[in-house]
């Protein structure tokens, strides 16, 4: 933590804590750990390009990560830049994790949006851009690869507007590009900052100021670089937006940077300019509106629960996400769900699987607590009897199931205490057949690379080998209202009843055929694509 001395106030409003969202190997995980490197929070970046590095990234912690050379679920970031405290939710990219960073995204303030140069738009980007939209937060657009072959940078922007709907104003316009990168135009500063090839250190890139027009830049760009830059610059002052910080806060305008992650070109002015656009965290919603940060009372939310990150101790750990008030080591809160005194005796900041006990967090913060196993995500702690519950965080619908079985009859208590324990953390769905002689377990996720997540620690981290069995179900539905009665109710043949963990009643169904004509015969039931957390 900084040395300096601040008062609560002044906590809370120098803390900025977002998500960085991509496609896979769009760079966000490089990206991530180069904003370390200015923080002083590493001395080295690790690198996800090759499965056989030594040197993997210092945000993928977990060992199927490592060897995979992706990230499978969200990691935690915190270091200090100029007197501001900054928290990084590093989210996986791969589509089949994307629950993960859904969830995520709930405890974010805004989000830091990695695009490819070369790709542009992808669909997980636009599923996770989505999702910030639905929240209303503050989203940043970092262009990445720019030493690279890539788009036209007007046709880049252009697909901000058509393919996500939001308007932009690029914060810089790159020069050249590939072999021929010269670098990019700051437009507030208007200055050139020139490229230097595989600067991978923190010193900035050498600068020239002056109007667009001046010789100097002539010389150092030459005149068909020079004229281009003048017509692009001319170009995006009369047709595109204005800046509105208004705007931005409100999610409606994405400031866009330039740059080139790998080797740090671009990333420290555009730390800068996020650092100075970007809010301190803003009040949260909740069952008595909305609640102050600023307010004495502590209160936060579970929102990502991590069993077995220290295989070594078998330990649980609870994401809480800080929204008010000033948490202190060894507090008793009320854990609201449950209507329970808990003391937190042992919290925990992390940078990915490095973690040190904290005595003081404060709104915007993330902290770790360990859960014995009483936590759920979107659980609600506080400090007084108020009964404060935030707004639930939804369960998406998986799109493919399996049933599932131990090899091992003698390994029945592990398999059900490791599936139990990885669906509190979010990472399956658990379904059950009800009124049948055996427990028959149906595990639903998003993508199908869960699954093989599921096998792998489940063999290493509860000593059991699995047995699956893919079904033929796509889709499901949870059935809204109390009125459900399961013999009145008119099924298609390929549809199945089944519970969920809360006893909900859900369908599972084959293809989307069956979810009309289902909806059609009991036209006095709903069905919802989302469920919420009891």
């Amino acid at each position: 933590m900084s040395e300096k001395k601040f008062s609560f106030q002044e906590e809370v409003r120098r803390r900025r804590t977002f998500a960085i969202i991509s496609h896979p190997d769009a760079g966000k995980t490089t990206l991530t750990e180069k904003l370390l490197l200015y923080g002083g929070a590493i001395r080295l970046a690790g690198s996800v390009k090759s499965r056989r590095s030594q040197n993997h990234a210092v945000s993928d912690w977990m060992e199927i990560e490592k060897q995979r050379g992706i990230s499978v679920t969200s990691s935690v970031l915190q270091f200090e830049y100029d007197d501001y405290c900054i928290n990084i939710l590093d989210t996986p990219g791969h589509q089949d994790f994307s629950e993960d960073t859904y969830r995520t995204l709930m405890a974010a303030d805004s989000a830091v949006m990695v695009i490819d140069s070369a790709k542009g738009i992808e669909s997980q980007t636009k599923k996770l851009f989505h999702v910030c939209k639905m929240r209303g937060i503050p989203i940043f657009t970092f262009i990445n690869k720019l030493d690279r072959d890539g788009k036209d940078p007007f046709e880049l922007v252009e697909e901000l507007e058509k393919i996500l709907g939001i308007r932009s104003y690029p914060m810089n316009w790159p020069i050249g590009s590939g072999r021929n990168f010269k670098g990019v135009y700051d437009r507030q500063k208007q200055q050139v900052e020139v490229f230097g090839g595989g600067n991978h250190g923190q010193s900035l890139a050498q600068a020239v100021k002056g109007n667009v027009e001046d010789d100097s830049f002539k010389e150092l760009l030459g005149d068909e670089l020079q004229e281009k830059l003048i017509e692009d610059i001319e170009l995006l002052d009369i047709a595109g937006f204005e800046f509105d910080l208004e705007q931005v806060s409100q999610g409606n305008l994405t400031p866009v940077y330039f740059g080139s992650a790998l080797t740090n070109f671009g990333v420290e002015p555009f730390l800068e300019g996020f650092l100075n656009f970007t809010s301190p965290p803003s009040s949260r919603n909740s069952n008595q509106g909305h609640i102050n940060p600023e307010s004495e009372n502590f209160t936060g939310f579970i929102f990502k629960i991590q069993a077995n990150m220290n295989p070594t101790h078998r330990d649980r750990i609870a994401f809480l996400r800080i929204c008010s008030g000033k948490f202190e080591k060894g507090m008793q809160v009320n854990h609201v769900q449950e209507n329970k005194k808990v003391r937190l005796a042992q919290p925990q900041q992390f940078l990915a699987q490095d973690r040190v006990i904290v005595d003081t967090a404060y709104p915007g913060d993330i902290i770790g607590i360990h859960d014995p196993g009483i936590f759920r995500i979107g659980d609600t702690l506080c400090e007084d009897n108020s009964k404060i519950q935030y707004e639930g965080i939804p369960l998406f619908a998986p799109e493919h199931f399996s049933k599932v079985y131990t090899k091992n009859a003698l390994k029945r208590k592990q398999f059900v205490k490791g599936i139990t324990q990885l669906a509190e953390e979010g990472s399956i769905q658990v379904y059950k057949r009800p009124n049948i002689g055996v427990e028959e377990l149906i595990v639903g996720v998003v993508g199908v690379l869960q699954f093989d997540v599921l096998e792998y620690r489940l063999k290493n981290e509860y000593g059991v080998d699995l047995i699956m069995e893919r079904t033929p179900y796509r889709y499901i539905r949870w059935i809204k209202g109390d009125q459900f009665d399961p013999d009145c109710f008119n099924l298609t043949m390929d549809t199945m009843i089944v519970e969920d963990v809360d006893e909900n009643p859900v369908l599972l169904f084959a293809n989307e055929w069956s979810i009309a004509t289902v909806q059609d015969r009991n036209k006095d039931i709903e069905l919802a694509e989302i469920s919420y957390r009891k």
